[in-house]
């Protein structure tokens, strides 16, 4: 039986919010720059209370903080959990890496067998 640790449930969040495509799309323009609601809606068909709802799963999962200035609230990209996802991902990287890197080896002993 595997556990779920404090790491793997950080990780599930994070993997949660970057299940979404518009969370992604709204990431990818905040690795831009700082942006309010309204900026982050604009390429979207759906309304502000959803983007909204967007940047609250994004913010629970530390992907983005957010701030007010004024009347103005804007988001900002946060890089340490994808970090986190980054170095989580790397083990199997590696891992795809030796597999194709095996594959290959194999393939190249079959042509130089069929080679006359």
């Amino acid at each position: 039986m595997v556990r779920c640790n404090m790491a793997t449930d950080r990780l599930s969040r994070i993997f949660g919010a970057l299940a979404d495509p518009t969370r992604r799309a709204i990431l990818a323009r905040l690795s831009e720059g700082e942006a309010t609601v309204n900026e982050l809606a604009k390429p979207f068909s759906i309304s502000l209370p959803a983007v909204s709802r967007h940047l609250k799963v994004l913010e629970a999962a530390g992907l983005i903080s957010r701030s007010r200035s004024a009347q103005w609230r804007t988001s900002r990209l946060e890089a340490a959990p994808l970090r986190e996802v980054t170095f989580y991902m790397e083990k199997y990287r590696r891992f795809w890496d030796e597999s194709l890197n095996r594959l290959e080896q194999h393939l190249e002993l079959l042509q130089d067998e069929d080679k006359p």
